[in-house]
């Protein structure tokens, strides 16, 4: 198994190519969901390491670009030249467009100034999570929040592999609800 992401009582297991041949023939990764209660005893999470959390609200960008070689460069510039950092960054694309989440040290200048050079970009609240690099921290919150009943819309993370700590940014649906259920981790 390559990964797990669970939702309640469901789970999806990815596996590469390799591992379930049939499923993918050849192709890129597959996932598949499972009822929960149809998995073997042995491919259940059965513990779960209690990670060291900090974690505070953020702004964070969506910015629209074209899907063309050069936009993300000047939009990393435009912000450079006004020291604006780049915390966090994750891009998803389509044909013809791409977009480019992040938060940013100063949101509400980084706004004015896309907006100013006739930039489509949105704000909305995120979580910035910074945890323990350890296998189980995800789970643990994502079950946190489960319970709770908040919804996580996306995420996206990064550390390096041997990092003491990595970087989480996460889209509840609810911030401060999240906010709430998460304080004690």
């Amino acid at each position: 198994m390559t990964g797990t992401i669970t939702n309640g009582p469901r789970v999806a297991l990815l596996y590469s190519h390799r591992q379930f041949p049939l499923a993918v023939a050849g192709l890129a990764p597959t996932v598949i969901l499972f009822e929960l209660s149809e998995l073997p005893e042995r491919t259940k999470v059965t513990t779960v390491m209690s990670p060291k959390v900090s974690m505070e609200s953020a702004t964070q960008l969506a910015i629209f670009l074209s899907n063309k070689p050069g936009a993300l460069a000047r939009v990393c510039d435009a912000l450079s030249k006004t020291e604006i950092n780049i915390h966090a960054l994750a891009t998803s694309d389509t044909v013809d467009h791409s977009v480019v989440r992040m938060v940013v040290s100063d949101p509400t200048r980084a706004l004015m100034l896309l907006g100013e050079a006739g930039g489509l970009a949105l704000e909305n609240d995120v979580l910035m999570i910074q945890s323990d690099n350890h296998p189980g921290t995800l789970a643990k919150i994502a079950h946190r929040l489960s319970e709770a009943g908040v919804n996580i819309e996306y995420t996206y993370m990064a550390a390096t592999i041997n990092a003491d700590k990595g970087l989480m940014i996460l889209r509840p649906n609810d911030v401060d609800k999240a906010l709430r259920v998460l304080r004690d981790l």
